[in-house]
């Protein structure tokens, strides 16, 4: 019986984790839930798996969560990051599953790898803030982090068994997003909602908009440099609609070897779950003869430009990437807010981008300055009217 911690229960990967362990329930048993204010859901995890602590993204939800009573054996933690470090560190977790978006579960993960958890990491944001302080974190206390997102855990089944000398190339796979094909200038009319219509995955609102930028491809790109090692022009992005292919592994003799599958999470979780070991999924299988021709092509840059921006983070000090992740959220935010244009959001991250003076940083609290300072330059950029 293996014990996790979900943090990020609520949202939608963390339902399909729970999904898995309903599937595994000889092998997988829940110790530990953290949400940010969903109550309800929480409460009805909390009723049906009994972990042993929960905890709240804020003090108002922490509040409402006891308030509808819960079992005697249930603790809820301190509200906020006190809360995700406390669930992270759990005693009784062997693993613990980062699924929730956002930059506010770092000190939990760096918590959890001080513990010697196993990371199961859904979250870009992490390594791409703090991908130095993360990896050589879990390289000193000898932890494995394992990725689920669908491309990266796809990498790493490549990858499995194969020595670093024999890659040539990583191949991230995009679905192209809703606007696959459109110009920038078509592009610049499109709403919150003509945006959140993705056409092959159902994903939190954040991470779909990233999807229609390909921001989200730009911060796999970065999250690949951390988790396998490998440089910028080791890693490329092919546009496959069909999201058949979820990433491929060039190796140094020209063979390309890639991992196929239904587009369902619960298959890149479950291979975090039960790994190095393989258990049987209750999905179906892939049918290759429905599924169809399979097409590949380049991404347009121009008219997607947060993916170039990515690479640009990638190749510069270490605060940069953490500046391009702060600007994208905050012009996220503002973009389903209905307060800045699709076509903006770009543009705000380049120029949050062109303001900041490279640094390394090395610490903790230097990410959380530049972190802060973005967030705040992004949001006086927003302000605009250039950018409505």
């Amino acid at each position: 019986m293996k014990s996790i911690a979900i943090v990020g229960s609520t949202g939608s990967i963390g339902q399909s984790a729970l999904a898995v362990v309903d599937a595994h329930s000889e092998r997988l048993r829940v110790v530990a839930l953290a949400a940010g204010e969903n109550v309800d859901r929480l409460s009805a995890q909390t009723q049906r798996y009994r972990p042993r602590l929960v905890s709240m993204g804020t003090a108002d939800a922490r509040r409402r969560l006891l308030a509808q009573g819960l079992p005697a054996e249930v603790t809820v933690a301190a509200p906020g990051r006190e809360g995700l470090v406390a669930v992270a560190s759990h005693p009784d977790a062997e693993l613990v599953l980062f699924a929730s978006a956002g930059t506010d579960s770092l000190e939990a993960v760096l918590a959890a790898i001080a513990c010697g958890k196993t990371i199961a990491l859904a979250n870009k944001e992490i390594l791409v803030m703090a991908g130095r302080i993360v990896t050589e974190a879990a390289q000193r206390r000898g932890v494995t982090i394992l990725p689920v997102d669908s491309e990266h855990n796809a990498i790493h089944q490549c990858l499995h068994g194969r020595h670093a000398a024999e890659v040539k190339r990583l191949v991230l796979t995009a679905s192209g997003g809703p606007f696959r094909g459109w110009s920038a200038d078509r592009l610049a009319g499109v709403t919150a909602a003509d945006a959140l219509r993705h056409p092959t995955w159902q994903m939190g609102r954040k991470i779909t908009i990233d999807s229609a930028t390909l921001m989200n491809k730009g911060l796999e790109v970065i999250e690949a440099h951390w988790l396998f090692g490998v440089m910028a022009h080791q890693i490329d992005v092919v546009i496959h609609p069909q999201s058949v292919v979820h990433s491929m592994v060039e190796l140094v003799d020209g063979s390309l070897i890639a991992q196929l599958g239904v587009t369902d999470m619960r298959l890149p979780i479950q291979y975090a779950f039960s790994y190095p070991a393989r258990w049987t999924a209750a999905l179906p299988s892939l049918d290759l003869a429905r599924a169809g021709t399979l097409e590949f092509a380049e991404p347009d840059r121009a008219a997607f430009p947060c993916l170039g921006l990515a690479y640009r983070a990638l190749e510069g000090p270490g605060s940069v990437a953490v500046v391009l992740n702060a600007a994208n959220e905050i012009a996220v935010a503002r973009f389903l807010e209905g307060r800045i244009a699709f076509t903006a959001i770009g543009r705000l991250i380049e120029d949050t981008v062109n303001a900041h003076t490279p640094v390394e940083v090395r610490s903790l609290a230097e990410v959380r300055t530049v972190d802060a300072w973005a967030r705040d330059h992004a949001r006086e950029l927003a302000r605009g009217v250039e950018l409505v």
